[in-house]
């Protein structure tokens, strides 16, 4: 039996330490906001945060994410920051990808909140969008960075 903390919860799985935390977030605890895309880590879709660092929930295991703090998009809340400028940017097309680009995105933010246009393409490189709405995840991420670095100012 091993134990997770999600999204501040622990969580208690007697999943083998090799399944996929993708499988526990999505099949367990029914947190479906998490996508499964392509299976293998290239595509983004399934992103959660370890620790605060981006990570591809298909290819991290249950014995992997044992004692660290997983977030998944359900534990931003709805208010973060990227979710905000995602929402005034109307980055979303079919929405599929979306929870993965934001979860990197937030990555991101909290360890360089005043990121280059040219970071924030190296940094959501990984995250494939099929609508390509990469222009407005830009934006969408630099909105964001702005909003969060006049927080700190205040």
């Amino acid at each position: 039996m091993a134990n997770l903390t999600i999204n501040g919860k622990v969580q208690k799985t007697d999943s083998p330490d090799d399944t996929p935390l993708l499988w526990i977030i999505r099949e367990e605890l029914r947190m479906t906001g998490t996508k499964f895309g392509c299976g293998a880590g290239l595509c983004g879709a399934c992103t959660v945060h370890l620790d605060g660092e981006a990570v591809r929930s298909c290819q991290t295991t249950v014995k992997d994410a044992g004692n660290k703090k997983i977030t998944t998009i359900e534990g931003l809340g709805g208010k973060h920051p990227v979710q905000v400028a995602w929402v005034a940017e109307q980055v979303a097309q079919c929405g599929y990808c979306q929870s993965g680009q934001i979860m990197q995105a937030a990555s991101l933010l909290s360890k360089n909140s005043n990121p280059t246009p040219e970071q924030v393409v190296e940094a959501m490189d990984g995250n494939l969008c099929r609508c390509m709405s990469y222009v407005r995840i830009k934006k969408a991420v630099l909105r964001a960075a702005a909003d969060i670095r006049s927080r700190k100012e205040a």
